[in-house]
C-alpha cells in the first residue's frame, strides 16, 4: 500500500484541552524529534501531555514507521554529517549566513559541541532517516493521509516543522473546519525560489505548497499566479523575497485559522521566513509572524526542539494556544 501514514496517539492520564495537537516532523526526521531530546530530556510532545493536550505523533509516508516501497516510493535521500552540522548543529562555526555566529542552544559538552564524535550530535545523527527525494510527492501523500487522519478524530491544532510547514497549509485548505489552529515552527519557504544556503533553485510554485492549493480568484496551475521579487531585502541580514503582484490572489481556505510562525535568532531560516509571513499576508490570511529574539529568547538553530532552551519555546506555543484556540475551554467545564 503505497502512502500508508503511521501516527502514534498519547492520552495524558486526563485530557483537559479540547482539541488534540498532531506533530508533524521535517526532512531527514522522524516522530522521534518530539519525544526526547538527543541528550535524554523529554520533548515537546511529554511537555503539552502535561498541559493536558492528546499528541498524535506523525511519521510522514515513506519515513521511519511508515512502509517505504522502492518500486513505487521511488529514490531516497538523505542528509551528510556535514549538512546537519553545517544547518543544525554547530552553525556558529561557519559564516554562510548572517545569523548564524549567533547559535548556541546546541546541547552538549566539549570542545566539538554540534560535531561529529560529540555523543549527543551522534545520537542525533544516528536518528536521521532517508526521505523521499520530491517534496511535491510527499506533499501529496501527507495531504491524502491527513485529511483521512482529520476525518477520523476530528478538530486539531496542527504543529508542523520545516519541511511539514506545506502540511498545515494544505490541511487546512482541505479540511478548513476541523483545523483549529496551525503552529508552524520554521516552515519550509521561501516562496517560489529556496535561499542561496540551500541552493537557489525554483521551489513552492503555488508560494506555500508544491502542489496545488486553492486560490481566490481560482487558477489552474501555478504559472497563473503574477509574481515579482523584491528589489532588495527589507533588513540586513534578510533575503529578497517573492511576492504576488497586486491585487494579490486570497487563501480563503485559511483566513479564519488561527495560524503562528515562530523563527529562531540564529536560524538560516531567519533570513527569510518573513517571506512566507508576508505572503500569506497578501493573500488575506492574518497571522502572528514572531521572531523568538523579539520576545528575549535567544541562540536558536532550526532544531530548536530539541536545544537547551526547548521548553521555553514549547511555553510559548502554550500561551498562545490558550489565548487564540481557545483551548481552556475544556478545562472551564470540567
Amino acid at each position: 500500500m503505497q502512502g500508508a501514514m503511521y501516527v502514534e496517539h498519547l492520552r495524558p492520564p486526563e485530557t483537559t484541552r479540547p482539541y488534540p495537537i498532531v506533530m508533524f516532523h521535517g526532512s531527514g526526521q522522524t516522530a522521534i524529534n518530539w519525544l526526547t531530546t538527543p541528550d535524554g530530556r523529554e520533548g515537546w510532545a511529554p511537555y503539552f501531555l502535561d498541559q493536558g493536550y492528546e499528541v498524535y505523533l506523525v511519521d510522514q509516508p515513506a519515513r521511519g514507521r511508515s512502509a517505504w516501497h522502492a518500486d513505487v516510493d521511488g529514490p531516497l535521500r538523505a542528509l551528510t554529517v556535514s549538512i546537519v552540522e553545517g544547518l543544525f548543529t554547530a552553525t556558529s562555526d561557519h559564516e554562510v549566513w548572517p545569523q548564524c555566529k549567533l547559535h548556541y542552544q546546541w546541547p552538549g559538552v566539549g570542545s566539538n559541541v554540534g560535531r561529529r564524535g560529540n555523543p549527543v550530535f551522534d545520537q542525533f545523527f544516528a536518528s536521521q532517516v532517508g526521505y523521499v527525494e520530491s517534496n511535491a510527492e510527499t506533499q501529496q501523500r501527507v495531504k491524502e493521509a491527513g485529511a483521512l487522519l482529520l476525518d477520523r478524530i476530528g478538530p486539531a491544532i496542527l504543529l508542523t516543522h520545516s519541511q511539514a510547514g506545506p502540511f498545515g497549509w494544505l490541511l487546512a485548505d482541505a479540511r478548513p473546519q476541523l483545523v483549529k489552529a496551525i503552529v508552524a515552527i520554521e516552515p519550509n519557504g521561501p516562496p517560489i525560489e529556496s535561499s542561496p544556503v540551500t541552493g537557489s533553485r525554483k521551489q513552492l510554485a503555488w508560494g506555500i505548497t508544491d502542489i496545488p492549493i486553492s486560490y481566490l480568484p481560482a487558477i489552474a496551475n501555478a504559472d497563473e499566479l503574477q509574481i515579482e521579487k523584491q528589489g532588495s531585502p527589507d533588513a540586513k541580514g534578510l533575503i529578497a523575497c517573492w511576492k504576488q503582484k497586486a491585487p494579490a490572489r486570497q487563501l480563503a481556505n485559511l483566513q479564519s485559522v488561527p495560524i503562528v510562525i515562530l523563527v529562531g535568532e540564529a536560524s538560516y531560516h531567519a533570513q527569510y521566513d518573513h517571506g512566507t509571513s508576508q505572503w500569506l499576508q497578501e493573500a488575506g490570511v492574518q497571522h502572528e509572524f514572531v521572531r523568538l529574539r523579539d520576545i528575549g529568547i535567544h541562540g536558536n538553530g532550526h532544531m530548536m526542539m530539541l536545544e537547551k532552551n526547548h521548553l521555553e519555546i514549547a511555553a510559548v506555543v502554550a500561551d498562545w494556544l490558550l489565548e487564540n484556540v481557545n483551548c481552556d475551554r475544556l478545562a472551564k467545564t470540567l
